[in-house]
């Protein structure tokens, strides 16, 4: 109901906010690349010295159990996480994909 004039005790006001924003944005348009918004935004880090590439796994894509090599507890089936492994290997990328490592989100923050 649309009223106007003062309001009474314990009334409610219902305000709309409209987006007033009439501007094209600037560039080209970008094509969503689903597959990344399932599984994260891979990232580069350095750490001691190292580069590392670091890929967060969604519960929903997480499948098998792997052991975190931080704790080694076991990262369970549905539980996010994250991979890991080095973007500077000396023997080449295929050498560093073999050895990448899941971890426990937690564990990878507080590994040194």
């Amino acid at each position: 109901m649309w009223r106007l004039g003062a309001l009474r005790r314990n009334e409610l006001v219902l305000v709309v906010a409209r987006n007033r924003r009439s501007r094209k944005r600037d560039g080209e348009h970008e094509p969503l690349d689903v597959s990344s918004l399932m599984l994260g935004a891979r990232r580069t880090e350095t750490r001691n010295g190292s580069e590392w590439i670091v890929q967060p796994i969604g519960a929903a894509s997480a499948a098998k159990a792997y052991t975190c090599p931080g704790c080694s507890l076991e990262i369970a089936p549905g539980v996010a996480h994250l991979v890991a492994w080095r973007a500077d290997d000396m023997f080449g990328d295929d050498a560093a994909i073999e050895q990448r490592r899941h971890w426990h989100t937690h564990c990878w923050k507080v590994a040194r």
